[in-house]
């Protein structure tokens, strides 16, 4: 699918791996969204869980199993390390397969935490979010470069923003696992209630697009 002459001579900034833009920009903001949710790989029942059906269910048990329930290892900066770092590692040693795979589980991510989908677990909500996904990552790969410099970043910067926004819970993270303190700073009873909705997520929203911007625009 040919995309318009437009979008494929947007402005650039002119990095290491390539030219990055406004659509970069818009790119990563939209991919953050969908890496804000990989901290929840530990909860079963979470959102992640269903967002590509039985798949994602019992990969999300099994990460559960490993790493010692919901909120605790992935509910840290050493896993923000480990998905910022496997990255950037990927892109680099496995290549563009490993760039467009990643692509398209984010954007599935993306679509069901943005509620651009049906609600609720069965077919007909994740059947059509993978199919937004594959129809997203197709346009994407006739101009999205191997290793896009923004995407670790990206990757790093949703998950570090959805501890942020755990912390503000009475149960807290472990973000400095392996050891057992939490921190909490409780602002809001649970996660998806009304100041989270009209408050901290546009703050965060407004934040992840000015960091992202500054990331992009700065690149050496």
């Amino acid at each position: 699918m040919a995309l318009p002459v437009s979008i494929l001579t947007y402005p650039t900034i002119q990095g290491e791996s390539g030219h990055l833009g406004v659509v970069d920009l818009l790119l990563g903001t939209f991919l953050t969204a969908g890496a804000a949710l990989l901290p929840d790989a530990d909860h079963p029942s979470g959102t992640i869980s269903h967002v590509l059906g039985p798949v994602s269910h019992y990969l999300c048990k099994l990460i559960s199993w490993i790493s010692g329930g919901h909120r605790h290892a992935t509910h840290s900066f050493a896993f923000v390390a480990l998905v910022t770092y496997g990255t950037w590692a990927g892109e680099h040693w496995i290549g563009r397969w490993f760039t467009l795979g990643l692509v398209f589980f984010l954007l599935a991510l993306a679509v069901r935490a943005l509620h651009l989908c049906p609600p609720g677990e069965g077919f007909k909500t994740w059947g059509v979010v993978v199919v937004l996904a594959v129809t997203g990552t197709f346009a994407m790969d006739h101009w999205i470069t191997n290793k896009p410099v923004w995407l670790p970043f990206a990757v790093g910067l949703g998950a570090l923003v959805h501890l942020f926004g755990d912390c503000l819970t009475d149960h807290g993270c472990r973000l400095f696992w392996p050891f057992k303190f939490r921190v909490a700073v409780p602002i809001i009873e649970r996660t998806g209630n009304k100041v989270e909705t009209w408050i901290l997520s546009p703050l965060f929203t407004a934040g992840t697009l000015a960091v992202l911007w500054y990331g992009i625009t700065h690149q050496p």
